[in-house]
Order: structure tokens, then sequence, then C-alpha cells
């Protein structure tokens, strides 16, 4: 009968909630749905299920739990997977999940090194799979990535400026961290208004609210712009819509 001790179990306990933890600050901070406390709370349930049957001392107990805790997961990992349009989000999320209980139950069979390793491997993923999935996929970008934030910019400017203002949009979405999707113009039907309406959708990798601080403050400096503002667009298929102004967002005006 294996026995365990009250700091071996501290231990093994401590790398599974470590280990889940560094693979949630990574998706932290890329603002994913699920994070540093989902990831960190997945490892730790995993391990205390695992040690629990460590310490029950049935020797064939670890292997029967370990395979009941990837059975559960599935099923966890399935509440965040959701079915947007044609595309399916939270793939990555629901595969991150089942990667930190798989970490924890490293941990909990005293696999420590094993566990470190595990934990490297899945965030190595995160790191290095993304860029290289873009530059395989480098036509379609935005598809690779489902967890990318969408979010509105809508702004008023001059007629004469139109042109101007969608170059500027266009050139400061250029990079991987900021994707365009679409800009939709609408006229403004006032009498003598010589105003137009842009709306434009943009996917947004990590945090969305400090990039798209950036872009507003740009485009607020142009004297042909009277009003910018943002908000986030849960429902892409609807995001191009003109919205009502929203307090939630963000404004500008000169």
């Amino acid at each position: 009968m294996q026995t365990l001790s009250a700091a071996d179990f501290a231990l093994r306990l401590g790398v599974g909630l470590g280990r889940g933890a560094a693979i949630g600050i990574e998706r932290q901070w890329r603002a994913r749905m699920a994070g540093l406390r989902t990831n960190a709370l997945v490892a730790a349930g995993a391990t205390l299920f695992v040690l629990y049957s460590v310490a029950a001392g049935d020797v064939g107990s670890p292997t029967r739990v370990a395979s009941y805790v990837v059975s559960g997961i599935g099923f966890l990992g399935g509440g965040v997977i959701l079915r947007d349009g044609f595309n399916v989000r939270g793939l990555n999320t629901a595969a991150t999940l089942w990667c930190s209980a798989a970490v924890g139950g490293l941990a909990a069979s005293g696999q420590l090194v094993f566990a470190l390793i595990a934990t490297a491997t899945v965030l190595a993923v995160h790191l290095l799979g993304r860029p290289l999935g873009r530059l395989i996929d480098h036509d379609n970008p935005a598809e690779e990535d489902e967890d990318l934030q969408p979010c509105r910019l809508d702004l008023t400017c001059r007629r004469k400026s139109e042109h101007h203002i969608r170059a500027m949009i266009v050139q400061h979405t250029s990079g991987h961290e900021m994707i365009l999707r679409g800009i939709r113009t609408t006229r403004d039907t006032t009498a003598n208004s010589g105003d137009v309406q842009l709306s434009a959708l943009l996917l947004l990798d990590g945090d969305a609210a400090s990039r798209l601080e950036q872009l507003v403050a740009r485009l607020s400096l142009e004297p042909g712009i009277h009003e910018v503002h943002w908000q986030t667009a849960d429902d892409p298929d609807v995001a191009l819509r003109r919205p009502e102004p929203d307090p939630a967002g963000s404004s500008a005006e000169s």
C-alpha cells in the first residue's frame, strides 16, 4: 500500500496548481475566455481527484480516476464551445482546459518533472503555434484564431475626408494583432449635411481596449472627424449596423 504524507500531498498539489496557473497566465494575458483562475482550478481539481485515489492506497485506483477526470473535463470543455454562424469558437479554450487537467494528473502521480515539461509544451503551442498558423494560412489569418475579439469602430467625418479616413483605418489595421473585416459607409440624409458615418468591424488579439484606444486617439486628431467611438461587437453578424451611443464604449470628439 502506498502512503502519502502531508508534505508530499501539499507538494504535488502545489505543483499541479502552479502549472495550471502558468498556463492560465498566458491565456489571461491574451484575454481568453478561460484565464488564470479557470486553468488553475481545473489543474488543481484534477490533481486533487488523483491524489485522493493515491491516498486511498488502491494501486489501480489512480489510473481509473484519471480516466474519469478525462471524461469530466470533456463535459466542461463542451460548455465553452460555441457555434457562431458557420464558425465554431472555443475549441482552443476547451483543449487548453483538457491539457491543464492532464498536467494536474501528472503532478498528482508524482511525475513533477513531466508536469513541468507538459506545461512548457502547452505554452509553446500557444506562443509559437499562432504565428506559425498565420504564416501557413496567410490569405485568411482571422480564421486561424477563433478567440479573436470582435469590436466595432464608428465615426462621423466630412464627406471629402472619407477616403483619407478609410485609408488610415486600413493602414492601422494591417497587422496580425488588429484585423479589419469590413467597413460600411452611411450617408447622412440630414438637409445640408456633408457628413458620412463609417463603421468598421475589427478583430483584435489580446488587450483589445488599449489597442482600440490608441487608434481612436489617432483618429480623433484628424480635422475632418467630428466624432469617433468604439464598442465590443459580440455578434459579428450585426456588427456593422450603426449603433446607438453606448456609454460603455469610448468616444472622442474634435
